[in-house]
């Protein structure tokens, strides 16, 4: 069992959700790799340090942001890529070093999104998009339960909207 999923505590939302992240499998090779052959992927290790303090490293996995010490992997990563879509897409992301399980919140909000400036993306089952809203994060979840109250909205995909990095994914329950 993930120790990050939660369970509904009512049946009183309109649309159950569900906020994941991304799998930790992928990732862990970066990990043993040097500074060099990071930079020939494309990425590169970074430490969280005091400096960091307010814009620590977000990781995708675990939808946790880095703590001071820990170190994270800045990688380029497909995160919408639907074949037929014009909307695939790609970007910037952390992993955080010894994330394995991937986080899974239902009908919560994590921290890590709560805190920031989001542009949410709604797209339908082709991968188009059908809608978009940029919105503090504190009020994500009343954007949830609009954008799923439409029949064509199959998921959700959200960016920090400052600097434009791949967020999570939200879906249906």
């Amino acid at each position: 069992m993930n120790p990050n999923a939660t369970t509904p505590t009512s049946t009183s939302h309109a649309t159950d959700f569900r906020i994941s992240g991304l799998p930790a499998e992928p990732f862990q090779s970066y990990f043993a790799m040097t500074d060099a052959e990071l930079r020939r992927h494309g990425a590169s290790r970074k430490i969280a340090t005091e400096a960091d303090l307010g814009l620590m490293p977000p990781c995708r996995v675990s939808l946790r942001d880095a703590e001071l010490g820990e170190t994270s992997i800045l990688l380029h990563y497909p995160h919408h890529t639907s074949a037929t879509s014009p909307y695939r897409a790609s970007g910037p992301i952390y992993v955080r070093e010894g994330v394995t399980q991937t986080a899974s919140f239902v009908n919560h909000v994590p921290a890590q999104q709560r805190t920031r400036l989001l542009s949410v993306r709604a797209y339908d089952a082709d991968g188009i998009m059908v809608d978009a809203e940029v919105l503090p994060g504190e009020e994500l979840e009343t954007l949830i339960a609009r954008f799923f109250a439409r029949d064509d909205v199959a998921f959700l995909h959200a960016h920090n909207a400052r600097r434009g990095c791949y967020s999570c994914r939200i879906d249906r329950v």
